[in-house]
């Protein structure tokens, strides 16, 4: 039987990068397309530079795909400043033409396509606005708000009939793992704010809100559900939460996070990342050039992502926001098992941005 060839979009993401990692280990052909190439991915791959905006690029490049057989699709659009941009209708607009741009012409030409898998969220369930069921589960009716999950949704509903690939939906929790410049990657806005307290001889103290009860998904957890999605048959047309399978609080998980630094998690400071660390450029640079680490800058590396963990955190509530947890065992009844516990994944993703020198060594 011919080897399987999975198209990865968005190689450069947090889920991405981790698929091509899952399928490549699994023995997989793998293409990861993105805008700009990752240099440090562990794991055999063909990189492509597309830009899923332009459609003649995206003709060219997806219309000699023929030997294709899977498609994970991981790219994603997000506007500057991050969280208004959720409810913004071109935004979504955008994200329905990347994948249309991508899979039109990627159709016509891999006649052997048998799988396809998007990528969804907590937001699927409204959490970004309003307080959700606990747990929130796959086999509700839709959620009555606009989002461009549905469009991307919609638009391979639409096209399925009569073909022989098949769709799976995939819904991961927060999304723990690493990349570059991504707007919601708490590992490495964490793992900046961390190495420069310790620069600065600081505490890693605590700089968000109020505890609320939360989910993680490890990026790895994340692949692993698409790899295992692309070939089991429960899969097809199906969709699944994803989580670690467990639940931490960001106050609860604190000190373990400042073991990973082995620092002292002091006492809770709240700070609006997204302000404060941007001043500290100067010393991110001087430790970078010491420790001979890749050359980002912390905007680079970061992204929005200070953003993110501000928002995450709770920082400057006052109150708790409400917990947003999902039900995962629609996944663990048709045979996802995989799991891990949250502590150890941050202990796992920081080592390895010390082994990659994104961050410095302890």
């Amino acid at each position: 039987m011919t080897k399987p060839k999975v198209l990865v979009a968005g190689a450069t993401g947090l889920v991405g990068r981790a698929a091509i990692e899952a399928f490549a280990a699994r023995g997989w052909d793998v293409t990861g397309v993105s805008r700009r190439v990752p240099d440090d991915l562990e794991g055999e791959a063909e990189l492509v530079s597309v830009d899923l905006m332009d459609r003649t690029a995206c003709e060219r490049a997806f219309g000699a795909m023929g030997d294709v057989t899977h498609l994970v699709y991981a790219a994603l659009y997000e506007k500057p400043g991050l969280f208004a941009g959720w409810r913004d209708p071109e935004q979504m607009e955008t994200n329905l033409a990347m994948l249309a741009n991508l899979f039109e012409p990627l159709e016509r030409a891999a006649t052997g396509l048998r799988h396809v898998s998007i990528l969804q969220g907590t937001k699927a369930y409204g959490a970004h606005f309003k307080p959700i069921e606990i747990p929130a589960r796959e086999s509700r009716p839709r959620d009555a708000h606009d989002n461009f999950y549905w469009l991307q949704e919609d638009f391979l509903r639409d096209r399925q009939p009569g073909k022989a690939w098949a769709w799976t939906v995939v819904r991961p929790q927060i999304v723990f793992g690493h990349c570059v410049g991504g707007p919601m990657n708490p590992i490495a806005a964490i793992g900046v704010y961390a190495a420069i307290r310790r620069e600065l001889g600081l505490p890693l103290s605590y700089p968000g809100g109020p505890a609320t009860i939360m989910e993680a998904a490890d990026a790895r957890i994340v692949a692993a559900m698409l790899a295992w999605a692309a070939e089991e048959p429960a899969c097809r047309n199906q969709i699944f939460n994803v989580a670690n399978g467990d639940v931490f609080t960001w106050p609860g998980v604190w000190p373990a996070i400042a073991r990973c630094f082995g620092m002292d998690p002091g006492r809770p400071e709240p700070l609006f990342l997204a302000e404060e660390m941007p001043k500290y450029e100067a010393v991110w640079q001087d430790l970078a050039a010491r420790h001979g680490l890749r050359p980002y800058t912390i905007r680079e590396l970061v992204g929005d992502s200070f953003h993110y963990v501000d928002g995450i955190a709770g920082t400057g509530r006052e109150r708790a926001p409400p917990p947003a947890i999902v039900s995962t065992v629609k996944a663990r009844q048709a045979g996802f098992h995989d799991c891990v516990d949250t502590e150890a994944m941050f202990a796992y993703w920081f080592d390895r941005l010390r082994r990659l020198k994104v961050l410095p060594p302890l």
